[in-house]
């Protein structure tokens, strides 16, 4: 296996890396300078599906919110990790099976101390 590298060796990299950036950068410069800039308030202001804007964007929302967002992600990160267990479920044999009965043991466990301390409890 060679494993001496001359520097020509990555010329065709570093020429797709400046034409990826020159194309980058020359785009931009392009859409800036022939694109129309006239300004006014109706085009300024933010469109949310065709409703008009009423108040103010910097309300207080509740925490709740986020964190059923966050517990969603969590809960849903681990049961990714179920997938490539199923998929190679005869391959790992009973090892295999109790390691999952243990991740879905900690797993149940910490659903059980979120519903203890009411994390998903609305009526408050």
């Amino acid at each position: 296996m060679n494993t001496n590298y001359l520097p020509s060796d990555f010329l065709p990299i570093i020429v797709q890396f400046v034409l990826a950036a020159a194309f980058i950068v020359v785009t931009m410069i392009v859409t800036h300078r022939i694109g129309p800039s006239r300004k006014s308030k109706a085009k300024d202001d933010p469109f949310e599906c065709g409703i008009e804007v009423v108040g103010n964007a910097r309300t207080p929302i509740s925490v709740k919110y986020f964190l059923v967002a966050i517990l969603f992600v969590l809960f849903d990160v681990e049961v990714i990790f179920m997938y490539p267990w199923a998929v190679n479920f005869k391959k790992l044999g009973m090892l295999g099976f109790i390691e999952m009965v243990l991740f879905m043991a900690l797993l149940l466990a910490g659903f059980y101390y979120i519903l203890r301390k009411g994390v998903l409890k609305w009526e408050e």
